[in-house]
């Protein structure tokens, strides 16, 4: 099964980067990023990137949508690959 297995046609270069980034975590640090994810973002984080289960059955399991699914999943990348970049430059908060 690959994690690019589910029914939309959802294509954008920026998911694509977010995608390498975390697909170059080891299993444990991929595990604790998706435990500092908010947690309405984990179940699908988890389903899909660490259970590696496809689109259709995270998204039946949880009661959303796929479109929604993937909104989650986007946000999730987003917020792991930001976290491993940590603060910018000149950031000193």
């Amino acid at each position: 099964m690959r994690d690019d297995d589910f029914d939309l046609d959802v294509v954008d270069p920026e998911d694509a980067r977010l995608e390498q980034v975390v697909a170059a975590l080891s299993p444990a640090d991929l595990e604790a990023a998706i435990a500092r994810l908010p947690h309405d973002l984990q179940p699908a984080a988890t389903g899909v990137l660490v259970q590696r289960r496809t689109y259709s059955d995270v998204s039946q399991e949880l009661g959303i949508r796929q479109p929604e699914l993937v909104r989650a999943l986007r946000r999730a990348r987003g917020i792991i690959a930001r976290r491993l970049a940590g603060p910018p430059e000149g950031d000193l908060a």
